[in-house]
């Protein structure tokens, strides 16, 4: 496969010092306890060079299966590559002295990668660099509130902004919009409550603390994250009992205490 050549930044865009456009893929979402399993980035110099590179990282836990399914990486493809306290000095020098940029990196990437320095007792250094997220520019440039899509989907403008009943006349009148705009919406609610809030099939909960792996219920979070629900009812109580006192979903709660009552659930059927 050929690499991809670098695009020029935008030619009113001014740097006096080096910009770091970055990307990451990780084992999840939580920015404390998931690992990094791919870096990307590419770094312009104000005398107009760029480097482009890749890196793939062992993050030294299991790339759970709805990680992969998103970025394509499986344990086998990092099983013989360098952890992050390995490469931690090349990548920092891939960053020295730079602005950075990427999309969404303030919500997500770059609290990433400090959590991930500060595991290795290092500092990914803030102070100075000016962070330009794409992602704020489209938001800020494209509005997402009701307002906009009333404009968007009816040609509408919304009198009764922040009003409680304007705002549900409003949606109303949005959904109309959409449903004929686009027409392979599905019209049954089991349908569009899968279209709207879509879930893993792999999760046993709703909010995916627990999930399915060969057949048995595993924990999907933390330091116990792959342990099945089986053996920690026998082997660790202390741990069930903190979860059950602890401000978890209902249903991760019902579903616990029905397997401390010796009821588990019933694995999925196998995807056709």
């Amino acid at each position: 496969m050929s690499t991809p050549s670098i695009p020029p930044l935008p030619s009113r865009l001014k740097c006096e010092r080096p910009l770091v456009v970055f990307d990451l893929e990780a084992t999840g979402l939580n920015k404390r306890l998931d690992r990094i399993v791919s870096l990307a980035l590419v770094r312009y110099e104000p005398i107009g060079t760029a480097e482009q590179v890749h890196y793939l990282i062992n993050p030294s836990i299991p790339i759970p299966e709805e990680a992969t399914a998103i970025h394509g990486i499986t344990d086998e493809d990092v099983k013989d590559a360098p952890s992050f306290a390995d490469m931690a000095d090349i990548i920092e020098r891939h960053f020295a002295g730079a602005d950075l940029a990427g999309y969404n990196i303030l919500g997500y990437d770059i609290q990433m990668l400090t959590e991930e320095f500060a595991r290795v007792n290092r500092t990914f250094e803030l102070e100075g660099r000016r962070i330009l997220d794409a992602q704020r520019i489209f938001f800020r440039n494209e509005p997402r509130d009701l307002s906009a899509a009333l404009q968007y989907y009816c040609g509408q403008t919304h009198e009764n902004s922040h009003d409680a009943l304007g705002d549900v006349l409003a949606t109303i009148r949005v959904l109309g919009g959409q449903f004929e705009r686009y027409p392979e919406l599905p019209n049954q609610m089991d349908a569009l409550n899968d279209y709207c809030d879509p879930r893993d099939p792999s999760w046993v909960d709703r909010a995916g603390r627990l999930k399915w792996a060969k057949g048995e219920v595993v924990f999907n979070f933390g330091k116990f994250q792959g342990q099945s629900l089986r053996e920690a009812v026998i082997h660790d109580p202390n741990f069930i009992t903190w979860l059950l006192r602890s401000d978890f979903p209902p249903d991760t709660k019902q579903i616990v205490r029905d397997a401390v009552a010796g009821s588990f659930p019933s694995p999925p059927p196998p995807a056709l």
